[in-house]
């Protein structure tokens, strides 16, 4: 039947938009800015140690990040008790 893969969210920062062409060859790409200069891109868990490398050492990257997706919590439901959010209010 069908069978779900692991994935790995990378951010690329880049120079330039023509290196978008060759990160296609690695993985996924999921969301391009072109304001920010940075790549949102997909790839297999099993290769992520072998890609990696690869992609740093393209000519228009600047770096590259791990999404930390797989490691937050799904249970959180209040981001203020966590000390992700804070509240603005007009007192302070």
């Amino acid at each position: 039947m069908f069978e779900l893969t692991e994935r790995q969210g990378l951010v690329v920062y880049i120079t330039s938009r023509r290196v978008v062409r060759v990160l296609r060859h690695y993985g996924r790409i999921q969301y391009v800015s072109k304001h920010f200069h940075y790549v949102m891109m997909y790839v297999n868990h099993a290769q992520v140690a072998k890609v990696l490398p690869e992609i740093k050492q393209l000519r228009n990257v600047e770096r590259v990040e791990l999404s930390p997706w797989q490691t937050l919590d799904p249970d959180v439901v209040d981001l203020k008790s966590t000390g992700l959010y804070k509240s603005q209010d007009e007192d302070e």
